[in-house]
């Protein structure tokens, strides 16, 4: 193995990997993630929610700095226009986390995404995001058709 394969193995690892269904990410609960009473901290749940998009994306051929140099004609950029989390058990300090996310829909300049925070079997948390893609006049571009046949579960 090379070393850019074995580098590309490794951030494959980081992060997490695509599935049929979307993406999957595994996270560790740091000390850093939880309050005074050895629990995640609530806005801390948005944090491993947020990697496993950025990931999904980055394994996905979307790529936050090509999207800010302009690559794709202009800067774009991704915005959450809405959120909705049920938190159902908490997480703790130490507990191994799993991270699924998938494309529910893609419509225009939306995407929603579905997102499942689980430790073993249980689920955690449960989120369905709204997110869109604006240019740099902050107006709403359309999705590519490339992304749209990336993110969407395949079958």
């Amino acid at each position: 193995m090379s070393v850019d394969d074995n580098q590309n193995a490794l951030l494959s690892g980081i992060s997490g990997a695509l599935t049929e269904f979307g993406h999957r990410l595994m996270a560790r609960v740091y000390y850093a993630d939880t309050d005074f009473s050895g629990v995640v901290y609530h806005a801390r749940y948005l944090e491993f929610l947020e990697r496993g998009r950025s990931d999904f994306l980055r394994l996905a051929g979307v790529h936050h700095t090509e999207l800010a140099e302009g690559k794709h004609g202009e800067k774009i950029v991704w915005v959450v226009r809405r959120m909705e989390i049920d938190f159902r058990s908490p997480a703790r300090i130490d507990d191994i986390l799993t991270v699924d996310t998938r494309a529910d829909e893609i419509s225009g300049a939306r995407i929603f995404m579905v997102q499942q925070l689980k430790r073993g079997d249980e689920v955690l948390v449960d989120a369905r995001v709204e997110a869109a893609i604006i240019g740099e006049n902050g107006r709403p571009r359309r999705f590519p058709k490339e992304w749209v046949a990336a993110f969407m579960p395949k079958g």
